[in-house]
């Protein structure tokens, strides 16, 4: 799976991100972070499964579970042209793309964790959510309590004032101004060494699948 040398070769694309380095250390890449990422989603298809089998664990090269290294710089003021991390989002089965309801791997040089949830979703999926958890604020309560017992905490983006229909006074304001719905979960680098990662990563996704069910009631999705 995962070892050090995936880690390595990171920090260097970091430090040499440009397509001259990266073609000479193309095949460092396939060896030391393609193949390992999908030797990681392919033994986490049981077990995504288990949590629910509307979720893919898809270890394609290309339009799989694993997104690509290049970066679309069209829009964007860096041009450099790679990720420097590891991605791997295991989206629901009719999500067309990384805003789709889903578990979320991120393996970075200074920074590791798990996420859950939804990133920025269509304004129609934002406005089930917003009115599910209106509608029942005591589970969503007690669904919260537990994510951060368990370690995870929302991330995300917040709108500056009460999105429409909901007053500031509302007792669950805070969340309820949420743009993302993402509960994360940050990791030791040497988490994902583990022989056993496939296993405890899956326990900590399962921990957090409630969250991924109440998003998908919320949008009239099967879980």
């Amino acid at each position: 799976m995962f070892s050090r040398k995936t880690i390595a070769f990171l920090k260097e694309l970091k430090q040499n991100n440009n397509k001259a380095w990266f073609d000479v250390n193309r095949q460092r890449y396939e060896d030391e972070v393609r193949t390992p990422a999908l030797n990681y989603i392919e033994s986490m298809d049981q077990h995504i499964t288990k949590i629910s089998p509307h979720f893919i664990a898809s270890a394609k090269k290309v339009g799989g579970s694993l997104m690509r290294v290049h970066k679309d710089i069209r829009f964007s003021k860096d041009k450099t042209p790679y990720k420097t991390n590891v991605g791997i989002h295991f989206k629901h089965a009719r999500g067309k793309d990384v805003h789709a309801p889903g578990f979320y791997l991120h393996i970075e040089p200074g920074e590791v964790f798990l996420a859950a949830g939804i990133w920025r979703p269509e304004s129609s999926t934002l406005k089930n959510v917003r009115t599910l958890i209106d509608e029942y604020p005591k589970e969503w309560k007690k669904l919260s309590t537990k994510l951060i017992k368990n370690d995870f905490s929302f991330g995300g983006d917040s709108l500056k004032r009460p999105p429409v229909g909901f007053q500031a006074d509302h007792a669950l304001i805070d969340d309820l101004k949420r743009k993302d719905f993402i509960a994360v979960r940050n990791l030791k680098i040497s988490t994902v060494y583990a022989k056993d990662f496939q296993k405890q990563s899956a326990k900590m996704f399962k921990e957090v699948a409630p969250l991924v069910k109440f998003i998908c009631d919320a949008d009239d999705l099967p879980f």
